[in-house]
């Protein structure tokens, strides 16, 4: 059965989560397969409005199974209390299953995030602060934290160490900010495990048996293909790949298996932060497409670069 990937065509908020809500009733599996808390979806039902981070917009659906792939980096604390926050509002979370390969957001990549950003000045890209950047930096030097590495405390506590043996040199005496205290992330991210244990699996193999099994797989991309680290305005992106190559490697479902791409455009452009912008709109025009179109991030609160919009990037995109 199919594997299809929906994803954003601009620079993210083109309505990916109201595309995946109307879908709900059709598939059987919803997949966040990159990104982090740096990205929103907004799902309005009925009268009820839902601003997801972390957790795929399938997870509004009864009948939906979701899962954050490998390709997410997560923020502990942040998914817990979006978890918290749907379940006091009626929502069942108990479905939900996690990679335990996707990578952790610790408190030392978030305060290296917003250092950094600082530090650049009028350089700056533009980021969220939460850690998304630093964590898939470490990711790629092969010294990140994994979640299944939460079960094992010998080994969360060598890695923690590591990392900051590093880092904290960075900290001190590069940005002049105090240490990070290895015993303190410990602690922290050892609570968590508990609470998270029940929601880690092998998703790769979850979602391929899915497959096997004649079920329908809809994989959800966060922010957008001109975001993309590869494929995007460089440097002016995010540090994963929201593109259809990204939904392989960060779900582990074979290109083989994707039978389906959807990009969802909307009809004129707005992007978050630094970076190019050629149909931008600075006159009352382009204030009232931020007003009327409610163009506030989700995950921010910053208002939305609001243009016409852009027939080249949107062929670009496809």
């Amino acid at each position: 059965m199919p594997a299809i990937v929906l994803l954003g065509a601009q620079w993210g908020d083109e309505g990916k989560g109201k595309a995946t809500d109307l879908l709900g009733d059709r598939v059987d599996y919803v997949v966040r397969y990159q990104g982090g808390n740096n990205a929103g979806h907004t799902v309005v039902i009925g009268d009820q409005k839902y601003a997801l981070h972390l957790l795929p917009s399938g997870i509004l659906s009864p009948n939906v199974v979701p899962v954050i792939g490998n390709g997410v980096v997560i923020d502990p604390g942040v998914l817990l209390q979006e978890i918290k926050g749907l379940t006091e509002r009626g929502i069942d979370c108990s479905k939900l299953v996690i990679s335990s390969n996707a990578h952790l957001i610790t408190p030392y990549h978030r305060t290296i995030d917003k250092v950094t950003e600082r530090f650049l000045g009028n350089s700056k890209i533009g980021t969220t602060g939460r850690g998304i950047g630093p964590a898939y930096a470490d990711k790629i030097n092969r010294i990140g934290i994994r979640v299944q590495d939460l079960f094992d405390p010998s080994i969360l506590r060598q890695k923690i160490e590591s990392a900051l043996r590093d880092k904290n040199q960075v900290l001190i005496k590069v940005f002049n900010r105090k240490n990070i205290d290895v015993d303190e992330v410990l602690k922290e991210y050892l609570e968590y495990a508990e609470i998270l244990r029940p929601y880690v699996t092998d998703t790769g193999l979850l979602l391929n048996k899915a497959l096997e099994a004649g079920k329908t797989v809809l994989l959800e991309g966060s922010q957008g293909t001109l975001l993309d680290v590869d494929h995007g305005t460089y440097p002016f992106v995010t540090s994963s790949n929201p593109t259809a190559g990204g939904a392989c490697t960060g779900s582990g479902i074979g290109p083989t298996k994707i039978t389906t791409v959807i990009g969802i455009i909307k009809a004129y452009t707005t992007r978050v932060g630094s970076g190019p912008f050629p149909t931008e709109l600075f006159d009352e025009d382009g204030e009232k497409l931020r007003t009327i179109g409610g163009e506030v991030g989700v995950t921010t609160g910053r208002p939305r670069r609001c243009g016409w919009y852009d027939a080249p990037i949107a062929r670009y995109a496809v």
